[in-house]
């Protein structure tokens, strides 16, 4: 294959577009906010669980709370109401000795009612206290993922835009270039990942392997239009006045 010295150097611009192209594929699958947005949604999971299990022991101890002031009420208005029986005078005397071993029990009942009542008021402000203290933690974890995700979308935008404007180039570029060599570079890019390299000091600009002697001779043996080709990595090798030949 045969191609204009000029255009084989022309070779090498379209090969730093390609490579900027090739590094911005890149740096959209490994930035670093994918990672980190995978940690923080993985956070914010542990601290909605985290939350629903403190909510769920509230709501257990203010199904108590409420069950126990019913327990209460209940022992205080049957108190009341014996106490009522008594002071009417309506009962007889056996009638009013059991009315009063009841209010006894009553009582004791109503007090250690109370006191768990108290406890569990205790447990409850514990409890809601760690309530506050999760929706805070979900918050701070909510937040990160949401900066996060913000910068990842920031940094795809340069990225989009980047890869706009070099493949608008790289569309204008290659429009000089014959069907012939821009197959060839193509398709060694697609393969091996660089398409054409600069020959500097007898070495390869795309495998960095320095041409053995056979091979010096053969590349100075072509001619300046003749397409030459690294026999290690198959890249165009353009030619120029650093390639020591």
């Amino acid at each position: 294959m045969k191609a204009d010295p000029a255009l084989q150097r022309r070779l090498l611009d379209l090969a730093e577009v390609d490579a900027e192209l090739a590094r911005v594929t890149h740096r959209r699958k490994t930035l670093p906010e994918i990672a980190e947005i995978a940690e923080a949604e993985q956070l914010v999971r542990a601290k909605q669980d985290a939350l629903v299990a403190v909510e769920t022991t509230l709501g257990d101890l203010d199904r108590d709370y409420k069950r126990q002031e019913t327990e209460i009420e209940q022992v205080r208005a049957r108190e009341d109401r014996d106490r009522k029986l008594m002071e009417s005078g309506s009962v007889g005397a056996k009638q009013l000795t059991d009315l009063e071993h009841e209010l006894a029990t009553l009582q004791r009942r109503q007090s250690v009612l109370e006191d768990d009542l108290l406890e569990l008021m205790e447990r409850r402000e514990a409890v809601e206290a760690d309530v506050q203290h999760h929706r805070v933690e979900l918050d701070k974890a909510q937040q990160s993922l949401t900066d996060a995700a913000k910068r990842r979308d920031e940094a795809l935008l340069d990225l989009d835009s980047t890869e706009a404007k070099r493949t608008a180039d790289r569309e204008r570029m290659t429009k000089q270039f014959p069907e012939d060599l821009l197959t060839a570079y193509d398709r060694q890019r697609i393969q091996r990942g660089i398409g054409a390299a600069l020959l500097r000091a007898r070495r390869c600009g795309a495998c960095r392997i320095e041409m053995d002697r056979a091979a010096v001779a053969k590349v100075q043996a072509a001619a300046a239009d003749e397409v030459v080709r690294c026999e290690e990595c198959g890249a165009i090798m353009v030619r120029t006045g650093e390639s020591g030949l």
